[in-house]
């Protein structure tokens, strides 16, 4: 794996590739710069229509005759590492098996193997083409292995141009999908409109939107990447369903807690728990109070069951017992970090272009304080995007925490700054 990631890092077509697989970075990110964008709309009073296209057996129906010339033709791979790739999709079979009995085996010729390395990265190879089909009609797209959105600001005034655009888009996807044998699901696909309250109440209703001869109906929220996103972007439906699926967890972890050491539930707690509380929390930045407790509601639950406490004891200080930043600062902290490594390594290269260093015209005592500037904005919707939360939680972090000379550093110097300042 790393000589052909070596190799393909040699290849002219470099750039392309990696601007196909997106994928290389967390999902996190993926959705941090789609709602960056969408927020940025809003903060201009205009919602934004978002398609969540459904591929039926999308990593099945990959043509390997396809996906070689594309690996050949596209992006340049040849030689050793071109059959490497060709026998690791080569001579592949497989049968179901129910009980004692089984089906004839039956070789492959389509598909990649999911659950591999390889498999997202040859998938988003093959799908490649339709980031151009995008950009030809000027739609943005965010593409995550077979997760594809598409998505386009809106205004009052073009409003019937945008939609019959985006409604081509659509269109020559579809007869893309079909001359690459992959089969675009139009009843499983779901359209939004977001955006601020206020601009939606004074919006033009869109009912549906039309997909592959098909009339999809606009709906109140969509998911995408295991996030659910309502039309007011409030992220209740999200956080329940959160909730709701921590709490099953800490039920069950209730019923064997007895039999567990503090170690043992504490190590269960944060793989069951507490990562679900903070997958994707970097998107919550200034969600609601109410929104806010009720994730610190589930994480002081946690804590009181690993510690086997009543409702007697300071949650605070449980918190410091398990070393647990509350649920706002693990927020900040996670927005921070990513700001930290978009700064220091580049990477990724979509986010790292939404921040830029402060550069005073004059000298002045702050130029050598690693501050970023921060963008203006109109609405305080505008205020959730990445490139406004992160510039200003990185400005809030004291100057020996930005300086941090590797990730490890920084992590450990920011989670003793939030700590010290809980603490005061």
């Amino acid at each position: 794996m790393a000589r052909i990631q070596q190799h393909i890092t040699t290849c002219a077509n470099f750039n392309q590739f990696q601007s196909a697989y997106r994928p290389q970075y967390s999902t996190e990110t993926a959705l941090l710069y789609t709602l960056n964008n969408i927020y940025s709309s809003a903060d201009r009073s205009q919602p934004t229509l978002l398609v969540s296209l459904d591929l039926s057996a999308a990593f099945d129906t990959i043509d390997h005759k396809i996906l070689i010339n594309r690996l050949s033709n596209s992006f340049g791979i040849s030689g050793s590492v071109l059959g490497w790739l060709i026998s690791y999709l080569s001579n592949r079979s497989q049968l179901v098996r129910v009980g004692q009995a089984q089906s004839n085996l039956t070789h492959c010729t389509t598909g990649v193997p999911q659950g591999s390395v390889l498999g997202p990265i040859l998938f988003s190879i093959y799908t490649s083409p339709i980031a151009q089909i995008a950009q030809d009609y000027n739609i943005s797209l965010q593409q995550y292995a077979d997760d594809t959105l598409l998505y386009l600001g809106l205004s009052t005034s073009s409003l019937q141009t945008a939609t019959s655009r985006l409604e081509c888009c659509l269109s020559s996807l579809h007869a893309w999908f079909c001359c690459n044998g992959m089969c675009l699901n139009p009843m499983k696909s779901e359209a939004t409109l977001l955006g601020s309250s206020r601009c939606l109440q004074s919006f033009p209703v869109i009912h549906d939107v039309s997909i592959a001869s098909s009339v999809l109906p606009t709906t109140d929220k969509v998911t995408t990447l295991g996030v659910i996103l309502d039309s007011k972007l409030t992220f209740d439906a999200h956080i329940s369903a959160v909730c709701k699926n921590a709490h099953f967890h800490l039920r069950a972890l209730r019923h064997i807690r007895s039999s567990l050491t503090t170690d043992m539930a504490t190590s269960i707690a944060v793989a069951l728990v507490q990562s679900r509380l903070d997958y994707a929390n970097s998107l919550l930045y200034r969600v609601s109070t109410r929104n806010i407790h009720k994730l610190q509601r589930c994480q002081n639950a946690a804590a009181r069951l690993i510690l086997q406490q009543s409702f007697t004891p300071s949650i605070q200080d449980l918190m410091n017992q398990l070393h647990w930043l509350p649920i706002q600062a693990r927020i900040d902290f996670k927005i921070a970090t990513l700001t930290y490594k978009a700064l220091s390594s580049g990477q990724p290269a979509y986010l790292r272009e939404l921040i830029s260093p402060y550069k005073p015209s004059r000298q002045l005592r702050s130029s050598d304080q690693s501050l970023l500037t921060i963008p203006r904005t109109n609405l305080t919707i505008g205020q959730r995007a990445f490139s406004w939360s992160s510039v200003f939680i990185w400005n809030s972090i004291p100057l020996s925490v930005r300086n941090a000379p590797t990730i490890s550093t920084f992590k450990r110097r920011l989670k003793t700054f939030y700590f010290s300042s809980i603490s005061s």
